[in-house]
């Protein structure tokens, strides 16, 4: 089954982090993140971002976990799910990573399993889908 939606990032806070003990090209950094959802997938989420991202050239790597509380089409519960991507101009998405974390479902999402992905169209706006199934009962 696959569920859709729309998100907006409603708060970005970066976190301090250390220098890290081994120096690259590229600074890394972590932030929380809480983004509203809309559509199919509708709710909030907690998110720890974690990346190594070049602001100058726009290349980079991000890896988020992400608690989502809220509907996964018409069934309410929580759930945790992880993602990563990379990008050469801060505009592309390459070696994409999404998947829900198997045993986090709470409530009606209880059981949920299955993957998913993120895209950013030209005008913006943030979409996100689960193809996502339960056990049989």
């Amino acid at each position: 089954m696959r569920a859709t939606g729309t998100f907006e990032v409603a708060a970005f806070d970066a976190a301090p982090v250390p220098p890290p003990s081994i120096a690259t090209a590229v600074p890394v950094g972590v932030a929380t993140m809480r983004k509203l959802y809309t559509g199919e997938i509708a709710g909030e989420s907690a998110t720890l971002f974690t990346f190594a991202y070049d602001q100058t050239t726009g290349a980079g790597t991000y890896v988020a976990m992400e608690s989502f509380r809220g509907t996964v089409a018409g069934r309410s519960g929580a759930l945790n799910f992880a993602h990563s991507a990379t990008t050469t101009t801060g505009a592309d998405r390459a070696a994409e990573f999404f998947v829900i974390v198997p045993g986090s479902g709470t409530e009606a999402l209880a059981g949920i399993t299955g993957a998913g992905g993120l895209t950013v169209e030209p005008d913006g706006t943030h979409r996100v889908w689960f193809d996502y199934d339960f056990p049989a009962l």
